[in-house]
């Protein structure tokens, strides 16, 4: 091949890259709502690799700052995150591999990311097993309250409802309930369990929700492990945490009994770098007849597994059409979408990301 052949094989060359590169840019499309009327709630997964490196702090922070500036567009009604908002509760003396930031580090990183969302977006957060303990539920005791409290964000505390049973003698919102007025006609609650629930918890869940002011209300339940990658209620862990009720428990003892449950959302399972690890869907009938579409989201080992970038900014938004029954699913990426050369990959298309699902009996 002489020197003309090859100028013009490497100027081909560059025309098909940079044409590759200009299709891309034009079919990112941001995210919007497909009906005007819809509302959306926003479905954070675990942070905790976010936060147990410095280096990682920032994905977090651009997470929650692309929450607050597309709220209006998308008509984001709260958001939810999912637990293990830190990867060690009480540790001062990170290994430097596990993490690189101690505890109190962590959780001021958490803190800190969600707080960019105070007075402009409620936010739910679930506690997950890597929020007890020393290091990993050992024991039941938490530093949540110590850095969340419903007072910091007026939205959180104006939609406060209940709280449940203390915690070692403590009075703590790691159980609650908050009421959401939607766009649509039924009022909504969001039921936030502990991680694993004690039994003194789940009969208190059941009592709530069981009183005659919230019989028509639609109720979603926020709890860390619920479901496995084959979309199975989790039957047992091996957690030192003692009087621990998992995902099928929670299921017999609460979900299946009341009449009012009509969504359950978890994180807390992973698979380095492969996001079916993550995930999990599936309905069942409660005993009222009604369907429950449950909803496991996680990404923490995407973007590097353990040790990586955390999740490679992945959350989810969630459209509630004006029909009142209909939910789309959409998995999208800020980290990815903020830059032209990475915005074609800031969706996530495949049918176990991207779907709906109905809310209709």
């Amino acid at each position: 091949m002489n020197l003309k052949s090859i100028s013009v094989l490497s100027t081909l060359l560059a025309l098909l890259l940079f044409s590759q590169q200009v299709i891309a840019q034009q079919s990112y499309v941001k995210p919007k709502l497909t009906n005007s009327k819809s509302w959306s709630l926003v479905l954070i997964p675990d942070p905790q690799t976010y936060v147990k490196y410095d280096r990682n702090v920032g994905i977090l922070n651009l997470m929650t700052s692309w929450v607050r500036e597309n709220a209006d567009s998308l008509n984001t009604q709260f958001v939810l995150c999912t637990g293990d908002l830190v990867e060690q509760n009480d540790l001062l003396n990170p290994d430097t591999k596990a993490a690189n930031q101690n505890s109190k580090q962590q959780w001021t990183n958490t803190s800190e990311a969600f707080r960019k969302l105070d007075n402009r977006v409620p936010y739910v957060l679930a506690t997950g097993n890597h929020d007890y303990g020393h290091v990993s539920a050992e024991y039941r005791a938490t530093q949540y309250d110590k850095y969340f409290s419903p007072e910091q964000n007026g939205f959180n505390a104006k939609a406060l409802r209940e709280v449940g049973p203390s915690l070692n003698g403590n009075s703590s919102a790691v159980n609650a309930v908050y009421e959401f007025e939607t766009p649509h006609p039924k009022k909504l609650l969001v039921m936030v369990l502990e991680f694993a629930p004690r039994n003194e918890v789940l009969a208190w869940a059941k009592k709530t929700l069981d009183q005659q002011k919230y019989e028509n209300h639609d109720v979603i339940l926020l709890t860390h492990t619920y479901l496995d990658s084959k979309s199975n209620h989790i039957q047992k862990e091996g957690y030192k945490i003692e009087d621990a009720n998992y995902g099928a428990a929670v299921f017999e003892k609460l979900v299946k009994p009341s009449k009012n449950i009509r969504m359950v959302f978890s994180g807390h399972i992973g698979d380095p770098d492969n996001f079916d690890g993550h995930i999990g869907f599936r309905q069942d009938k409660n005993a009222a007849g009604k369907t429950v579409s449950q909803m496991t989201f996680n990404a923490q080992a995407m973007g590097g597994g353990w040790f990586g970038n955390g999740g490679d900014g992945w959350l989810r938004y969630l459209e509630f059409l004006p029909d009142g029954k209909t939910v789309k699913v959409k998995t999208f990426s800020p980290l990815f979408a903020i830059s032209p050369a990475t915005q074609n990959l800031a969706y996530k298309t495949e049918k176990n990301q991207e779907f709906e699902f109905s809310l209709e009996d």
